[in-house]
């Protein structure tokens, strides 16, 4: 274990394996790869020299160093290859029979000293070390796929790990550019242990019909900046790869949140795994392709939003940030905007916070002053409700207390007009308690816009079992003039972005209190591996923990889940008046402005 790890071997060159030669022959690493197939030992030496070709096209390598990394790179048929290995990388199929199949034919063929490392993202290290004539050289190296793009690395150590050997495979991993976070041996691990419950959920949510695949995905990635929706991600993985983890993730934790939904095993016993075999959540041009095309259940576009009710004015009630960003993306399409707070004071502190916004606006380019100025001419401060008797739509962003937003709405029942749209921004409350309020509960919908409202493209339309088509209709078409994407959803807890949102945030804490990892690993895993742009804990140190928790404990009431209960560690923060950068300290602790 002493040896400089120079020559190394991997076993099985599919995507993963063929990514994981790449990067280490262009790190000058002579690299051994061995797959019972010579069409995928082919291909993977075809993709070498293609990205080798790209990389001197871009003129980011010479055409000598091209030829020096494609003489580094040598295919084989049959383990025996790997004799002369310092290190051996297995990326076969993720059973434990084929894995321990290759472990048992190494001991025979490599030398004492040789590292070997599974790639596995969820079977159990220590139950192939165990097979293994020398556990104490086995260990987990869990690559990202595109494994050239991705940094982070998963190293991963049994109880019977020499730390010599977790010490050098670490050393490779920042030789090759890498991040590597040492973790310890459970299903899924950090990055695959949080996100594939999430997975699991999105694909349950979809199952029940609770929203179109192209809502839920559109939801995340807008709501949540995520870089691909969860149904696409899952199709991209393979939905037979994420049905067997998330079986290992349920051996190992019993959480039924990770127990794989239904769905999962009758896509992949119907070979409909995903982009591999052309058709999984979404239909594919061609097995292989990225290249949705269309099909049965594809949306047919916005003829639905025929009907609706004409919209010309708006009322806003309320005075926060929620409420005077609303405004201002309503005022900025065009449409005459009553900004109403509970005194004319608090209203003209709106307003002034949006003319703010939109001097920014002018400053950075993205407007002109005449366009500032002919928005905030549209936008009329009152002291008062009474000021919304003749809007088309009347929207609350008032606080997240049901009581304070009944009452809000037995008084617009009473201000609006006949046929006026009422509409609630609540991101966790029942909808149709507001709507139960009034005499008009058809006229009552869900309108979730998310913070900052001007920014974010995402607004969750949320029906009740009383609303109205037209209704429904109108709040659509309205979304889309305003520029931003709508996506319908039932009126349960969460909707769709914070009930899957929060349950993964909630099991980044159990981790931390578990002590299985730290917080700077786990956001770095999730940033790194998943491609999010915050971690968990970045997260929610801005979104605050006591909003975190409210939201929490709305899911767990809800769905009657035990996964769901809130983590301990997040109550007795919160408990401790820790919550987040408000107060200069949550999960970490900050500079006080």
């Amino acid at each position: 274990m002493d040896t400089p790890l120079s020559t190394i071997a991997v076993v099985g060159l599919g995507t993963m394996g063929t990514g994981i030669a790449d990067v280490l022959v262009r790190a000058g690493r002579e690299v051994i790869g061995i797959d019972i197939s010579d069409t995928a030992a082919a291909q993977a030496v075809a993709a070498l020299e293609a990205s080798t070709a790209r990389a001197v096209a871009r003129e980011r390598i010479t055409e000598e160093e091209r030829r020096d990394v494609l003489a580094r790179f040598r295919t084989f048929s049959d383990l025996q290859a790997a004799a002369e290995a310092d290190l051996v990388i297995e990326v076969v199929p993720e059973s434990y029979e084929a894995k321990q199949e290759v472990f048992r034919a190494l001991d025979g063929i490599v030398r004492p000293g040789t590292i070997v490392a599974t790639g596995t993202n969820a079977l159990s290290v220590t139950r192939l070390a165990a097979d293994s004539a020398h556990p104490e050289r086995v260990l987990g190296l869990h690559f990202f796929t595109p494994v050239q793009a991705m940094k982070l690395v998963e190293v991963v150590s049994s109880v019977l790990t020499d730390p010599r050997a977790v010490e050098a495979v670490t050393q490779l991993a920042l030789d090759l550019g890498k991040e590597p976070v040492a973790v310890g041996d459970r299903a899924g691990f950090i990055a695959d242990g949080l996100l594939f419950g999430y997975l699991n959920q999105a694909a349950a949510m979809y199952e029940a019909k609770y929203a179109s695949r192209e809502d839920i995905d559109a939801a995340m990635k807008l709501g949540c900046g995520l870089p691909m929706g969860p149904l696409a991600l899952l199709d991209l993985i393979g939905v037979d790869t994420a049905r067997t983890v998330l079986e290992a993730m349920y051996a190992d934790s019993r959480d039924r949140l990770h127990a794989p939904a239904p769905i999962l095993k009758q896509l992949s016993e119907a070979g409909l795994t995903g982009r591999k075999s052309g058709r999984g959540f979404y239909t594919y041009e061609a097995p292989g392709s990225g290249e949705v095309v269309r099909d049965a259940l594809t949306p047919l576009g916005s003829a639905e939003a025929a009907g609706g009710r004409e919209v010309r004015s708006v009322g806003v009630a309320g005075s926060g940030t929620m409420a005077s960003g609303i405004a201002e993306v309503f005022a900025k399409a065009g449409y005459q905007v009553v900004l109403a707070a509970r005194s004319q004071e608090k209203a003209d502190t709106a307003k002034a916070r949006i003319a703010k916004s939109l001097a920014r606006s002018v400053d950075k380019g993205r407007m002109t002053g005449e366009a500032r100025d002919a928005t905030l001419a549209l936008i009329t401060p009152a002291g008062t409700l009474d000021a919304f008797a003749d809007v088309d739509l009347a929207l609350e962003a008032v606080a997240e207390d049901l009581e304070i937003k009944q009452e809000l709405f037995a008084r617009l029942d009473k201000i609006c007009k006949p046929g006026a749209v009422l509409a609630t921004t609540t991101s966790s409350l029942p909808v149709v308690a507001c709507a139960r309020a009034t005499s008009r509960p058809q006229d009552v919908i869900g309108m979730h816009f998310f913070n900052p409202a001007p920014a974010m493209k995402l607004v969750e339309i949320v029906r009740t079992v009383l609303t109205g088509d037209d209704v429904h209709a109108t709040v659509r078409e309205v979304t889309t003039k305003i520029r931003k994407h709508p996506v319908d959803c039932g009126d349960r807890a969460g909707f769709i972005v914070n009930a899957l949102l929060f349950p993964y945030l909630n099991n980044a804490i159990k981790m931390v209190q578990e002590h299985y990892a730290t917080l700077d690993d786990i956001d770095a895993a999730m940033k790194l591996g998943g491609g999010y742009p915050m971690g968990p804990f970045e997260l929610l140190d801005v979104v605050g923990l006591d909003v975190s928790l409210a939201i929490e404990q709305v899911l767990h009431r809800e769905f009657r889940d035990p996964g769901l209960a809130p983590a301990p560690l997040l109550e007795h923060l919160v408990a401790a008046g820790c919550l987040g950068r408000k107060t200069g300290r949550g999960f970490r602790e900050y500079a006080r402005r």
